[in-house]
């Protein structure tokens, strides 16, 4: 007689399985870095320029924990060329702060987009955390409690940043504040991956705006990140990146 009913539950378990399954897997986010084509070595105008005439705009708009249930509108083209990484982050909030000046300081407390990379899918990343003014910090290693920071002499010398709201720390702005921002990274800012190749690498990754400190403290991810509260941390959560 409990044969039928207990068929009937073992039947809707699996399926709620297989929806679950189906569900995660239509969240799971690619995107595919095309390779920009161009002679000598262009200014961080010239290339934001190339990144927006050969490149499509990409959301940062997951909002993976109801308790920070504000959402910035920040929007990413990435693009490739000669060995480095192109971005430009174009970020619209109500309020920004960029009050950290030193390299490998506290970024993600102010306004702050980032760019967490596992370039050979081993688990270990890359955590390239960007202020309002162009304030890196960069560290490696296999999660949040295991990071090598990588020297300030590299970080300055090797990344190229360029803001819309320049160079000058400030205190919390508040309004509709719209800013953007170009960065480039040369594989040997990766310090910990010696002769990395960027043409043909297929790599995780997952890309982040944050603001702590802000009078709206948020917390959005490109590829949904499934944990209870905010971590950028998981590389588990990472999407895919096919580079051209």
């Amino acid at each position: 007689m409990w044969r039928i009913p207990s068929l009937v539950v073992l039947v809707a378990f699996i399926f709620s399985i297989s929806m679950g399954c189906d569900s995660a897997h239509k969240a799971e986010r690619t995107l595919r870095v095309k390779e920009i084509k161009h002679q000598g070595n262009p200014t961080l105008e010239e290339v934001k320029v190339l990144l927006e005439k050969n490149t499509d705009l990409h959301a940062i708009d997951q909002i993976n924990w109801d308790s920070f249930p504000y959402q910035p509108e920040v929007r990413f083209r990435i693009g490739h060329h000669n060995d480095q990484i192109w971005l430009t982050f174009y970020v619209n909030e109500a309020h920004v702060l960029a009050q950290r000046t030193m390299t490998n300081s506290a970024t993600h407390k102010d306004s702050c987009v980032e760019f967490f990379v596992d370039p050979l899918q081993d688990g270990n990343y890359y955590n390239f955390e960007f202020n309002a003014i162009g304030v890196t910090h960069l560290a490696y290693g296999s999660s949040r409690k295991d990071r090598v920071f990588v020297a300030p002499k590299i970080i300055e010398s090797e990344i190229k940043t360029a803001s819309s709201l320049g160079t000058a720390p400030f205190v919390e702005r508040s309004g509709n504040m719209y800013w953007e921002m170009t960065i480039v990274i040369p594989a040997s800012a990766f310090t910990q991956t010696q002769g990395l190749s960027l043409k043909g690498l297929h790599a995780k990754a997952n890309f982040y705006k944050c603001g702590d400190e802000t009078s709206k403290p948020h917390y959005l991810s490109w590829h949904p990140v499934g944990t209870d509260k905010p971590d950028f941390h998981q590389p588990l959560f990472f999407g895919d990146l096919f580079f051209e």
